[in-house]
């Protein structure tokens, strides 16, 4: 099977879905089995191919957001797994000092500027991104993921129709895996294709296999492309499914087995492995080695994590909007 991705290419998506995978079952086990990890957690196993294809298709200084399942980009972006596992576990040598938790990494170093809580709110967040890079001069793109609910927020539109009257270099993402919470988009709209929301902003917008790293690499650099050369926002519609519930609490009730082993035929994982076997990239024995690596790395994140101390007291109040903190505020 003849790719026109190189050899490079496809051992750089398998370690990194890897990474993904392995670090979340890890955090999952840590949290329902032995407790070590508290408070929200929303997994992102079964749409790694997302970010395996951003981030062959955009550069390290183009600036990620997205809402509260971001623990797959912060990875892929290049946060420490080391401080990505202590933050879950509440940790001081956590990304946010143990503060955040699951739902608010945050790597400054490697422009990835959050998970985000509050649903919708990282799309102008994200559009305020743009619009700092446009500033400055450069000719970064903001990449803004956000789910198939928050695709119903209003400030969906409002942002839209600004980014599109000053042309800002992002890159709006919907990663729809079908349900938000546990809704189904088809019902809570008319507009199932979410895609074509764009059509009213006259936007240039896609529908994009979310469960291939390839179609993702290609959607994604058009759109760059496009951004860079100062024409502006582009939408994609990515088709994804979550494998596990929306969050570690979630029953999954709205759904069958038999509908989630459906997508896993198409594993963005297993779909990258097959082409790297058929086309000799690599041997069993090379992907059990990356295997391996991986789960060394793992293993270490959790090990640091353990090991870490948890944050003093004194640090209640830091990072954090008080009078103390900022004694122009007043009553």
């Amino acid at each position: 099977m003849a790719t026109k991705f190189t050899k490079d290419t496809y051992l750089y998506w398998y370690e990194l879905m890897q990474l993904i995978r392995q670090f979340e079952l890890t955090a999952e086990e840590k949290y329902k089995m032995e407790g070590k990890i508290r408070g929200f957690f929303h997994a992102y196993v079964g749409q790694e191919a997302i970010a395996a294809g951003c981030m062959t298709a955009t550069r390290l200084e183009d600036p990620y957001v997205t809402a509260y399942r971001d623990h797959g980009l912060a990875l892929a972006k290049g946060m420490s797994p080391n401080a990505c596992m202590a933050e879950l576990y509440g940790k001081a040598t956590g990304c946010a000092k143990g503060k955040g938790g699951s739902m608010h990494f945050f790597g400054k170093d490697v422009y990835f500027f959050g998970g985000h809580g509050i649903v919708g709110a990282q799309i102008g967040t994200g559009a305020g991104l743009a619009f700092a890079e446009k500033y400055k001069g450069t000719d970064n793109v903001a990449l803004t993921f956000f789910g198939d609910g928050a695709s119903r927020q209003g400030i969906l539109h409002e942002t839209f129709n600004m980014a599109m009257t000053w042309k800002l270099p992002v890159i709006f993402i919907c990663e729809n895996n079908h349900y938000a919470m546990g809704t189904s988009i088809e019902r809570t709209s008319n507009v199932i294709d979410i895609y074509k929301l764009a059509d009213a902003y006259e936007m240039p917008a896609d529908s994009v296999d979310g469960m291939s790293c390839e179609a993702v690499h290609d959607a994604v650099a058009r759109a760059a492309k496009r951004a860079r050369e100062g024409d502006g926002p582009t939408l994609l519609e990515i088709k994804t499914y979550r494998y596990k519930g929306h969050s570690i609490s979630d029953p999954q009730k709205y759904r069958t087995k038999e509908e989630v082993e459906n997508y896993k035929q198409r594993d963005p994982i297993e779909l990258v492995r097959n082409t790297i076997l058929t086309n000799k990239f690599a041997s069993e024995a090379d992907l059990k080695a990356i295997d391996q690596r991986v789960a060394d790395v793992v293993a270490e994140s959790v090990k640091f994590a353990e090991e870490s101390p948890w944050p003093n007291d004194d640090e209640v109040l830091k990072d954090i909007l008080t009078d103390e903190n900022y004694p122009f505020i007043v009553d």
